[in-house]
């Protein structure tokens, strides 16, 4: 396993999502301490979002900056905007309603009855983040003259599937394979809804530092796979390796095929 990816078991996802959402308020802290403000993306799925309302019930919420925080998503389902399965509505009622955000800086993916159709979101979404990408590459004094096509992302939180899938990136289909684009269209996600927006693989490893949080048994087997070097096209999630920090966050369910060797615990 590569030195920059580490494995962190907790004993509960009670203890997980509480956990989670303290590492991420002290690092969005640490990072707007060295750079005035911070990129996190977020992920949905059960502990994605348990993780975004224990941010929201922590008293050190008030220590951030709230509105000098961005905000992206790894993906979303491409479904109304009032739609349940959004992960920007679950989002908003879990964490983003609660803080101070500057709306400028929360940057959902286009809903179905928003845009003409998933090609008009994807587009979009990859013509965002490009914009973000110049706006800090013009602030910078040693910027090259070509802009990246994404902005920074100091964390990017990514769930897991039991099939080892992450953001809308399944096992074998286009998604993953997808490359020198931002940005992609899912139409045949084997979990519904099918048509989805999704970050590709490259511009999730853009990202300065990934965490992986899962929970639950049914997600061990995929927790194992990834670790265990397996090809990113049938397990998608062993390919997402951050700039400087990979870290699986985990509980003991989803632990349970990985060695203890590799296992760095929590208290």
């Amino acid at each position: 396993m590569s030195p920059n990816v580490r494995i962190t078991p907790h004993p509960s996802f009670d203890v997980l999502a509480a956990t989670t959402a303290a590492r991420l308020i002290t690092r969005l802290l640490d990072v707007q301490s060295e750079r005035g403000e911070a990129t996190v993306v977020l992920t949905g799925g059960s502990v994605g979002i348990a993780t975004l309302r224990e941010v929201a019930a922590s008293p050190a919420r008030l220590a951030v900056d709230w509105g000098k925080v961005n905000f992206w998503f790894g993906d979303d389902r491409f479904v109304a905007t009032d739609s349940p399965d959004r992960n920007a509505g679950q989002a908003a009622e879990a964490l983003l309603d609660h803080i101070p955000v500057d709306p400028a800086r929360v940057h959902v993916m286009a809903a179905s009855d928003t845009v003409a159709n998933l090609d008009e979101a994807v587009a979009n979404y990859a013509a965002e983040l490009a914009a973000a990408a110049r706006s800090e590459w013009e602030n910078d004094d040693e910027s090259p003259e070509t802009a990246p096509p994404v902005p920074r992302f100091d964390v990017l939180l990514l769930g897991l599937g039991p099939d080892a899938h992450i953001a809308s990136l399944f096992p074998e289909l286009a998604g993953i394979r997808t490359k020198g684009v931002p940005v992609v269209a899912v139409r045949n996600s084997p979990k519904p809804p099918p048509l989805r927006v999704s970050l590709t693989l490259e511009t999730i490893n853009s990202a300065q530092e990934i965490w992986i949080v899962a929970a639950g048994a049914d997600k061990a087997a995929a927790v194992g796979l990834g670790l265990a070097g397996a090809s990113e096209l049938q397990v998608p999630a062993s390919g997402a390796r951050g700039i400087h920090k990979t870290l699986w966050l985990v509980d003991e369910a989803a632990a349970a095929k990985v060695p203890s060797a590799l296992m760095r615990r929590e208290h």
